[in-house]
């Protein structure tokens, strides 16, 4: 169900990392429940190929290529999608950097550093420049993918981890800011174990098959994204409903 018809018509959302996995599954249900996708990531032909797919079942969407790293290119992205849009009703953020697994005191520190701009910097900005947006909705939704190592220290884990933990650190922050003084809420969600290309790197024996697939994750996203849920909302997607 897309268009005027679907459960978040008239919505317009921004999904970061939506070039592949995880985000491009969230960017695809957002588009078939009705919401207009803005698709950021990095590799224009795979943003491409993720709106293709969203036209193909009469969805729409706009690319807006970007590298989270870049020191200006959230505050571009922002500038191009406030001279378009008045409102960011849904923000989802799945972009994400996972360093190589490594004992602590072997982390390389620019492996570390990339997956600190990405994963905590980056948020941090996402949320800075688009606070205007997201508080002339009528209901706007954040909505962050996090990790069980963000909560729950695991060896050889510690240089993602520990963003992950920044980065939910961020968005309860931030949910705590703004839920009393407008709509806006926020949930932090675990997708689980997922059949993706960063699950591969780390778990190279493991057999894909075995785990659920990016668009159960999707499903759920834009499910969330449609419910009235209590600020600080927090789930682990666990396998498919």
């Amino acid at each position: 169900m897309t268009g005027e018809t679907g459960a978040l018509a008239g919505k317009t959302a921004l999904v970061t990392g939506a070039s592949r996995g995880i985000g491009a599954a969230c960017a695809e249900a957002l588009a078939k429940a009705g919401a207009h996708v803005i698709l950021t990531g990095r590799e224009v032909r795979a943003l491409e190929a993720v709106e293709d797919r969203i036209h193909e079942f009469g969805g729409t969407a706009t690319i807006a290529p970007v590298d989270l790293a870049e020191t200006d290119g959230i505050a571009r992205l922002a500038s191009a999608i406030a001279g378009r849009w008045d409102t960011l009703d849904i923000l989802v953020i799945c972009a994400a950097y996972m360093p190589p697994l490594t004992p602590v005191a072997h982390i390389d520190g620019k492996q570390f550093g990339q997956a600190i701009t990405v994963n905590v910097l980056a948020t941090q900005a996402l949320l800075a420049v688009f606070d205007p947006l997201l508080k002339r909705s009528t209901g706007a939704k954040v909505i962050g993918l996090t990790s069980s190592v963000g909560a729950t220290p695991r060896a050889y884990w510690s240089a993602y981890g520990s963003t992950k933990a920044a980065f939910e650190n961020l968005l309860d922050s931030y949910a705590e800011e703004v839920g009393n003084i407008s709509p806006i809420r926020v949930a932090i969600v675990d997708p689980g174990a997922t059949r993706t290309a960063m699950r591969a790197k780390a778990y190279p024996g493991e057999d894909p098959l075995t785990v659920k697939e990016p668009s159960v994750v999707g499903a759920r996203i834009a499910d969330l994204a449609g419910e009235d849920f209590a600020n600080r909302h927090r789930e682990r997607v666990e396998t498919e409903s």
